[in-house]
């Protein structure tokens, strides 16, 4: 079995969980691991491949779920381990990249492994221009928000605003609006993953929007530009039986 590093997040439950596996199973310092074992919620696996994006050091993780929903999650259950980490089916996802200017001229990247999201600040509508590619698709979007969801992230904000399921391996991204007022029947494009899409907001003074890259915000921005970074390879196991391709596809068919 390939070293282990253990990582849990704050909560009750995490923590103890986490006391279970320590006094089962060896583990190493995360420096020197070959895999990760997190304990815990989307949201802290999201921040546990967030955080090893930024070391430069990214280790395949075999998340269980000790959160809410735990899509991205095995389900918890301390025994067996190292056959289950050998029988466990690994999955390869790209984060977006993300180029925010602010109206004061500050320029934030940063990555996202679910979605970017742009937001309105205020009681106002938010005004965008949309572009995919090289081309000005929408000159005018009048919404509360916009996002643009990686496969992986579909299931999340993105399928909330009601947009599109996207297999993993798809090479596809979601385009959804949030609540948009015009054009009323736009709701939306499935666009190749090569392809940049580039948000100008029209009136930012009046009309502030934010940009959230999963976690991250920044403030009363003015372009948001975001592509997919191919550079950047993150690896999800699962178990087999609850494995992440199975999982997205039969969220097509909950009623």
């Amino acid at each position: 079995m390939r070293r282990m590093a253990l990582l849990h997040s704050t909560s009750e439950a995490a923590r103890s969980a986490g006391e279970v596996l320590s006094a089962r199973y060896d583990w190493v310092p995360l420096a020197e691991a070959e895999m990760v074992v997190a304990l815990g919620g989307d949201g802290f696996l999201l921040q546990t491949l967030h955080d090893m994006m930024a070391r430069h050091r990214i280790l395949p993780v075999f998340g269980m779920n000790l959160g809410t929903v735990g899509f991205l999650m095995n389900n918890w259950n301390p025994d067996s381990l190292g056959a289950r980490l050998n029988r466990a089916r690994s999955f390869t996802v790209s984060p977006l990249h993300m180029e925010a200017t602010t109206v004061d001229g500050e320029r934030v990247t940063t990555s996202a492994i679910n979605e970017v999201s742009l937001l309105r600040e205020t009681r106002q509508t938010a005004w965008l221009e949309v572009t995919v590619g090289s081309r000005v698709v929408l000159p005018e979007l009048v919404c509360d928000g916009v996002l643009v969801a990686t496969p992986a992230g579909s299931t999340a904000y993105n399928l909330s605003a009601n947009g599109p399921i996207l297999p993993i391996g798809s090479a596809m991204l979601a385009l959804t609006p949030i609540s948009p007022f015009r054009p009323r029947r736009w709701r939306g494009a499935i666009i190749s993953d090569r392809t940049p899409v580039k948000f100008r907001v029209l009136d930012p003074v009046k009309r502030p929007v934010s940009a959230v890259a999963d976690q991250e915000e920044v403030r009363d921005v003015e372009t948001v530009e975001v592509t997919a970074d191919r550079s950047i390879a993150l690896t999800l196991m699962f178990d087999p039986e609850h494995a992440l391709d199975d999982r997205i596809a039969m969220e097509q068919f909950v009623v």
